[in-house]
């Protein structure tokens, strides 16, 4: 199976279901879990993938950074927007000081509009800075989606081995089992020794401590892909359960290509891309310290609407409207400008720097992926004709004990191999398998089963 490379857009489908699996609701809503989820009868794959893509906590925090990066556009793009303020005043006043007794009312009410004209760039830049910085709470979205897709699915191919692993323990202590009653049925009949029978009890025992070993393996596997899709237990009845988990570690030979995964992950890597923002919402912010040193022009309107209190005749409400330009200019501020712009520009470099050093970082990492993608493979189809062998010279040692040409120690030492073969291949198909994912994880690909395209989450 070849991987063939496409490029996907800046937004990936999180929202939408995996394949033919509905996506799971939420469990948690306002920090309580739903005490009406209950734990599945069945979990596959897909499924596992689509309930993180909902109830993943590291993925739910990404969702929120974005939602407050938005926040932050919000505020800063109202810079744009005129301002409109209102105030008002009353007051009860008794005129007394003139020997006079009328008590009057004041009261004054006014509106102010402002509107910005000029700031030395300093506005449309902090406002595309936020913009950018928003598009890196996206990449930096993916980025955590990728991880957190491939830990869930690292972990559910770790329940599949463990599971696996009972089997191929549970099936030697069969073996064992039978091959103990076999001797005792001997040496009743007078063909072996004691000491057979000894031996035979001394390999099943020693048989039992892996498969239970093996047997709390699965269940510390289970509690791990637990944590990694978010499930809460809050119902009391699924306390104990779990369920059936469908799958097996297969081997199907895929093919990667350095060069064109190294081009790939230069390309695609979401924290990569995500530090490219960043560095062009440094410059942004090179230019708003930089605004500084220019004046501010402010359009201004005025309306006001007033009564003052008389002590000799009445008097209506006075009405009367402003408008005009108003302008700052600060034109020493002992060097506070230059220092902001130097810290701004000192940033920018810090960030130039951390872009190169993460290109390395990428190319290491995609470097180091493909490599223990190489060795799993080799190790995947080593392990094939392995198992084979070793079947079939367990077939060999009963037979030729059964014909008395081989000892009991035989037929032990090639069932251990086979148990050996056998754990050594799983171990293989899930470093194989976690392999693959891994390599996809650093060219900055999606998940093997998570679609493609747009998206209604993060909104635009």
């Amino acid at each position: 199976m070849t991987f063939h490379m496409r490029m996907p857009s800046l937004l990936i489908l999180v929202g939408a279901s995996l394949l033919a699996t509905p996506p799971a609701p939420a469990q948690i809503n306002d920090g309580k879990p739903d005490p009406e989820f209950a734990v599945p009868e069945a979990l596959d794959l897909p499924y596992a993938l689509a309930f993180a893509l909902d109830n993943n906590f590291t993925i739910r925090q990404a969702k929120e950074r974005i939602k407050q990066q938005e926040g932050i556009v919000l505020e800063v793009r109202s810079a744009q927007i005129p301002k409109l303020t209102a105030s008002g005043s009353a007051q009860q006043v008794r005129l007394g000081a003139l020997g006079l007794t009328n008590d009057s009312q004041a009261w004054g009410i006014s509106l102010s509009a402002t509107q910005v004209l000029f700031a030395g760039g300093g506005v449309r830049s902090n406002i595309r800075s936020a913009q950018l910085a928003r598009e890196a709470a996206v990449l930096d979205f993916r980025a955590v989606l990728n991880a957190a897709l491939l830990d869930v699915r690292t972990r559910f191919y770790t329940v599949l081995l463990s599971r696996e692993k009972i089997k191929v323990q549970e099936q030697n202590v069969g073996l064992l089992q039978r091959q103990l009653q076999d001797v005792k049925n001997r040496y009743e009949a007078g063909t072996v020794s004691n000491f057979e029978v000894l031996r035979a009890e001394v390999a099943l025992a020693n048989a039992r401590t892996p498969l239970i070993t093996a047997r709390n393996d699965h269940r510390l596997a289970v509690e791990e892909l637990r944590q990694a899709l978010g499930f809460v237990t809050a119902n009391e009845p699924d306390v104990t359960k779990v369920p059936e988990f469908v799958g097996t570690l297969d081997f199907k030979p895929a093919s990667f290509e350095l060069r064109s995964a190294l081009v790939t992950a230069r390309e695609h890597r979401p924290d990569l891309q995500r530090l490219l923002k960043l560095t062009a919402a440094g410059e942004q912010a090179v230019v708003t310290a930089r605004s500084g040193y220019f004046p501010a022009v402010s359009a201004v309107a005025t309306w006001q609407r007033s009564k003052s209190p008389s002590a000799f005749f009445k008097t209506g409400p006075v009405e009367s409207w402003t408008a005009g330009v108003q302008s700052q200019w600060n034109i020493f501020d002992g060097r506070a400008r230059a220092g902001r712009v130097a810290q701004a520009r000192s940033l920018l470099e810090q960030t130039k720097l951390t872009v190169a050093e993460a290109q390395l970082n990428v190319d290491v990492d995609v470097r180091r992926a493909i490599s223990t993608f190489q060795q799993a493979t080799e190790l995947a189809e080593a392990s094939k004709k392995v198992v084979a062998q070793a079947e079939e010279a367990v077939r060999l040692a009963h037979a030729r004990f059964g014909a008395g040409t081989a000892t009991q120690l035989d037929v032990l030492t090639s069932q251990v191999d086979l148990t050996t073969a056998r754990l050594n291949q799983l171990q293989a198909f899930y470093s194989y398998n976690v392999a693959v994912a891994n390599v996809r994880r650093a060219m900055g690909l999606a998940d093997e089963l998570q679609p493609v395209g747009e998206l209604p989450w993060p909104p635009k």
